[in-house]
């Protein structure tokens, strides 16, 4: 199992531009992770299936999964497994510059300290409306919103449950996202 490694010396997204473009990399305030090993085929299969969602039903906003950049600012640079702009202005040829609408991080083992504590922590700093982390191995989703400029408790939703986003008029069957069948045979 891959964990993602912290270097403790502060770095830019000026430093960020020089490392080799076959590694994966994040900087959360001035700290860096590896983002290496890819993650699992169940991971990716979740961010597919999500995002195959977001094609059928998000027609306003753009979306995108990673590897793309999500620039906050010098000393914050992310890769979000899937998130949703609408300010097409944010949108560059290289990267995204400032904050998405909402966030998708799907918890890999190595991962979830991360994701869980100081991602939460920048993406409500920077204003993330929503924020959504999906739970592979124990199929359940946490998601986040933003009042007042404050994430509050998070709210659970099991594998069998229907996700209702707060940010945008989507409904996800989680059943269909962790490939499962509920009572009936329903997938």
């Amino acid at each position: 199992m891959g964990f993602a490694i912290k270097k403790e010396r502060r770095y830019t997204y000026k430093d960020y531009l020089t490392w080799p473009e076959n590694e994966r990399w994040e900087i959360i305030d001035g700290v860096v992770y590896n983002m290496t090993p890819a993650p699992k085929v169940r991971h990716q299969r979740i961010v597919s299936r999500i995002d195959y969602e977001f094609t059928i039903k998000l027609k306003e906003c753009l979306h995108f999964v990673a590897p793309t950049d999500v620039v906050f600012d010098e000393q914050n640079v992310v890769q979000p497994d899937l998130f949703v702009i609408c300010d097409k202005s944010k949108v560059t040829e290289d990267n995204i510059q400032g904050t998405p609408d909402l966030i998708i991080e799907v918890v890999s083992p190595g991962t979830e300290v991360k994701d869980r504590r100081e991602k939460k922590d920048i993406y409500e700093r920077f204003g993330v409306k929503e924020y959504i982390i999906v739970f592979p191995e124990r199929e359940y989703v946490e998601r986040y919103c933003l009042k007042e400029n404050k994430y509050g408790s998070s709210e659970i939703f099991n594998w069998d449950e229907v996700l209702n986003l707060s940010t945008f008029e989507i409904e996800i069957n989680l059943c269909e996202i962790f490939e499962k069948e509920k009572e009936g045979g329903q997938v």
